[in-house]
């Protein structure tokens, strides 16, 4: 029995021994004419004659000893191509990609020699160089060369593309409304009710495979983007086993262990992303609190139930924090079956802290002589957040000869504690002065859940893709707490004054959003008048659901106006001055509900397409396709006058075809230049197409929805010329036009310059020109080969027609001697935007570079002629990051980054005619400084 074990031990150490002298190559093989996958293709490894066949993903995978050897791609009616020099290491897996085309008229072989395997820059080039679509795209090489944490500051130096805010990505200058964001290339519901796409600061980078930014249309993609489809594609399992943590700080001097942070006692379950219950509603909807009387007790028992603090606390905060985690692997489960798992964990914990913050509202002085502002009101003070964001996504993947499964959840987390402090002045109807304790609780949570299947027939003629996603959102803001105290200064005193200042306030807002989405989609190889075509067909079927409400209660006063609180928010509601039948005095709530602020909302889109991809010429590709959608939006709601009632009223019912055509000549096999025509939309979102009323604390303004608001059409015609190089180079000049049909924009009230809403204005155009380049310098010396530069620019002309309601507002307010026109900037729109990256990277684990980011003067908010106009001013941002990779396989990493090294301001301004440009909005990012460490093993 010893001897037996004795030798079960050798033989283990045997095995392992001659499983530690093999590798792995693995890769897939690509349809160069297509750009898509060729299944069943012969992969064979010239020195030993042994080899594979491709599946139907176009994937291979071959066990070799430590060597080197010469690898050999063929398919019957396909180019041979040759691949030399390919090193395969022990104990590891070695890709290797290719891509082989049609024959012409005869058998021929194409010899290259390759010294390592293609990296993920070089491939997200490669599909951009024979998408259908015109396409750009950033690669997970590239997020760790920018220093990129995060989806939203990854995607910024992609051509044409800006990030507002931090999270909303606009493509070509055009507000987040013309952008479509996308999963897995499945749609999502955002975390913001405000916008009408998902903000990608949420998403870590190292749960992202790439990004990729689609700007023509073509008949499978939803049609409701015109800016561009942004598809975020998730990491799939590895080919080997792998695992990875990193960690890292920020350290910013603006908001980093500063004693006058802003905050209050929170949930213990803060740092979690999540309130435990703490700022729970403590009146159940059906509660009405009883005005204080003589006789009824439960005024005071209900107002004594709100969580006593009102006011923002000093405490000092702490450095930012980051943690990720991902594991995978791959295993064989029976022949020629696979298995394989991947999971991803991130957390991050920020603080920011904005001193001296300003919000302002100007108007025109009502003598045209004037041209300078008058002011309206003014707000100014100190803000400060806690942000916590977590993620979790795993998934499995089965595999066999034919098809493939995809089963992965993901779920975000993501808590916003803050905290202000804010003196206001409102001058236009009242000289008050107030000061504002502002406290406030985001917690909002998104769970998607994939699955996906892909089948093959036995030669790969057809292909099926289904994919099936339901997806949770909910958006809570719970317990928001406003206490404005008027300050009369004569007097030196404080006091609560409902008519100027407002009352106290408990807001409690709760957005539910279920999305249901499923996708079928075929794929038919065939010859057409003698040439390799695909038939591209199939549908999908969108279901939205949105359940809003917000719960709003007032804290009064009986018996004074709280002088003798001396403006201290906490002393509001202490226990002893909550009103009591003994005292007959002091504080008490009452509800404040208003019907139009709770509604129940569905949209159904169901949509067929297909197109037809055909090689017109050994040179001339096009891709013509038609899409049906059918968009039905319905609404359950009241307005506050109660004189309009929608019980699930069917308020759009639109049915659309959308054309494309897309035309791609290949010039040689390095340029290509491509034509597209594409017919888009831009619909409403459930909170623009309502009658709800939302008021913002922070900015004290209020949206109004619009019941009447219509879809926006637009006609899209993009022309490119791009040329790839080697070492993942390229160049590319563009150039596009948008018509727009009845666009959507957000606009003052004009008899109340604190209110928006959303309104079809009349005619638009956009049109422009994309520059970009990626060059190293080697063809300068070679010794310069190290050194690259990244360079887009973005040249961008909009014009939209003023309805006759906004000319003649404009025009009564006109100054002495200022003319005007009928078109104006469409909102949203930037004239310019520019990256710039200056690049070093060695083969010892150096890396560094310096990357610039602007976007040209943007119109923000649209006046209504009393009202001047608000553009977001230039914000210069410069970034500097430096990494280094340790070790045998460069497995250690550290990064070091500092951001906006030139401590630029986020500013909108108001903007008239020969006027002094006075602030609608202000705050300072400043500068970030952060390390980090990483490890793969």
């Amino acid at each position: 029995m010893k001897k037996q074990f004795l030798y079960l031990i050798i033989f283990a150490l045997f095995s392992n021994l001659i499983y530690s002298q093999t590798g792995e190559l693995a890769g897939k093989v690509i349809d160069k004419e297509y750009n898509d996958i060729l299944p069943f293709a012969n992969v064979i490894i010239k020195e030993t004659g042994t080899g594979t066949t491709t599946d139907f993903e176009g994937n291979y995978s071959i066990k070799l000893e430590e060597g080197m050897y010469t690898v050999v791609f063929s398919f019957i009616g396909y180019e041979t191509v040759e691949i030399s020099e390919v090193q395969i290491k022990a104990g590891e897996a070695t890709d290797l990609n290719t891509s082989i085309g049609p024959l012409s008229n005869e058998l021929q072989e194409v010899i290259v020699k390759a010294t390592s395997a293609e990296n993920t820059e070089a491939s997200i080039l490669n599909v951009q160089k024979k998408s259908i679509n015109l396409l750009d795209g950033i690669s997970a090489q590239t997020f760790s060369k920018i220093g990129a944490s995060k989806a939203a500051s990854a995607v910024k130096s992609v051509p044409g593309v800006s990030v507002q805010g931090g999270k909303y990505v606009y493509v070509r200058g055009l507000g987040d409304r013309y952008t479509k964001s996308i999963l897995n290339g499945v749609d999502i519901p955002g975390l913001d009710p405000d916008r009408n796409t998902i903000q990608l600061d949420i998403f870590p980078t190292n749960v992202l495979d790439n990004i990729q930014v689609v700007k023509s249309f073509t008949a499978g993609y939803p049609a409701d983007f015109t800016g561009g489809v942004v598809n975020i594609i998730t990491k799939d399992f590895p080919n080997k086993e792998e695992y990875s943590i990193s960690v890292g700080a920020e350290y910013n001097s603006n908001m980093h262990f500063n004693s006058n942070y802003l905050s209050y006692k929170g949930s213990k379950s803060d740092p979690l992303g999540f309130d435990s219950g703490k700022r729970a509603k403590p009146i159940p909807r059906n509660i009405n609190i009883p005005p204080p009387s003589d006789n009824n007790p439960a005024t005071s028992y209900w107002t004594s139930q709100f969580q006593p603090e009102m006011a923002a606390q000093k405490e000092t905060s702490f450095m930012n924090s980051n943690f990720g985690f991902t594991a995978g692997n791959l295993f064989d489960v029976g022949a020629g079956n696979k298995l394989g798992y991947q999971a991803v964990a991130s957390y991050r914990n920020e603080f920011l802290y904005y001193k001296d913050i300003q919000n302002g509202n100007w108007r025109k002085s009502e003598d045209k002589s004037i041209n300078e502002l008058d002011p309206d009101k003014l707000q100014k003070g100190d803000l400060a957040k806690n942000n916590v964001l977590w993620n979790v996504m795993a998934g499995l993947t089965f595999k066999t000869d034919q098809s493939k499964y995809r089963l992965s959840a993901l779920h975000i987390q993501n808590g916003v504690s803050s905290a202000g402090y804010l003196r206001q002045e409102i001058l236009f109807s009242d000289a008050v002065t107030i000061f504002k304790d502002n406290l406030e609780y985001k917690q909002s949570q998104i769970t998607n859940i994939l699955l996906n299947g892909k089948h093959s027939n036995n030669d790969g003629s057809w292909n099926i893709e289904w994919k099936v996603a339901p997806t949770i959102s909910k958006i809570n803001d719970k317990d928001v707490r406003v206490t404005p105290f008027e300050y009369d200064s004569g007097d030196d005193v404080y006091f609560i004054s409902p008519s100027s200042a407002g009352s106290p306030q408990r807001i409690w807002r709760d957005l539910e959003e279920i999305n249901l989405v499923g996708k079928l989609d075929f794929t038919k190889r065939h010859d057409l008048f003698g040439k390799k075509a695909r038939l591209l067909f199939g549908g999908n079927y969108t279901y939205k659901q949105r359940d809003f409400s917000i719960d709003a209660y007032q804290l009064r006063i009986q018996g004074g106006a709280g002088q003798e609180f001396e403006g201290d928010a906490d002393r509001l509601l202490d226990p002893q001055n909550i009103w009591t039948i003994n005292t007959q005095k002091g504080t008490f709530a009452e509800g404040n509900f208003e019907p139009a602020n709770t509604f129940d909302a569905t949209q159904n889109i169901a949509a067929v397409y297909a197109s037809e991809e055909f090689q017109i010429t050994d040179r001339l590709k096009s891709i013509i396709g038609l899409r049906f959608e059918k968009f039905d939006l319905y609404y359950t709601g009241t307005n506050n006058q109660g004189d309009i009632i929608l019980d699930n009223e069917k308020i759009l019912d639109k049915a659309d075809f959308f054309p494309s055509a897309n035309f791609i000549y290949a010039l040689n096999d390095e340029s290509n230049l491509r034509l597209a025509y594409g017919r888009t939309t831009a619909r409403p979102s459930f909170k623009e197409a309502s009658i709800t009323q939302i008021f913002d604390p922070i900015s004290s303004t209020t949206f109004n929805g619009n019941i009447d608001l219509q879809p926006s059409y637009v006609n899209n015609l993009d022309i490119r010329w791009e040329h790839f190089g080697e070492k993942a180079q390229m160049f590319a000049v563009s150039a596009f036009y948008k018509n727009f049909k009845d666009p959507i924009e957000m606009s003052y009230f004009l008899s109340a310059s604190d209110q928006f809403i959303p309104l079809n204005t009349g005619k638009a155009t956009v049109y422009g020109a994309e520059f970009e380049i990626r060059k190293n310098f080697g063809f300068i010396i070679e010794k310069l080969e190290d050194f690259s530069v990244n360079l887009n620019f973005s040249l961008i002309k909009s014009e939209l027609e003023m309805t006759d309601a906004e000319l003649e507002r404009r025009r009564l307010s006109l100054r002495d001697g200022e003319s005007l026109n009928d078109t104006r900037d469409m909102q949203g729109q930037s004239p310019y935007l520019m990256n710039f990256g200056l690049n070093y990277a060695n083969d010892h684990g150096w890396q560094t570079s310096l990357y610039y980011n602007v976007q040209g003067k943007t119109l923000q908010v649209v006046g209504t002629g009393d009202v001047p106009d608000a553009y977001t001013i230039p914000f210069n941002s410069l970034d500097f990051i430096l990494n280094k990779s340790f070790g045998k396989e460069k497995n250690s990493n550290i990064n070091f980054s500092a951001k906006n090294i030139l401590d630029s301001k986020m500013e909108t301004r108001y903007q008239s005619f020969k006027a002094e440009d006075q602030i609608f909005s202000t705050l300072s990012p400043g500068i970030g400084i952060s390390l980090g460490y990483s490890y793969k093993f």
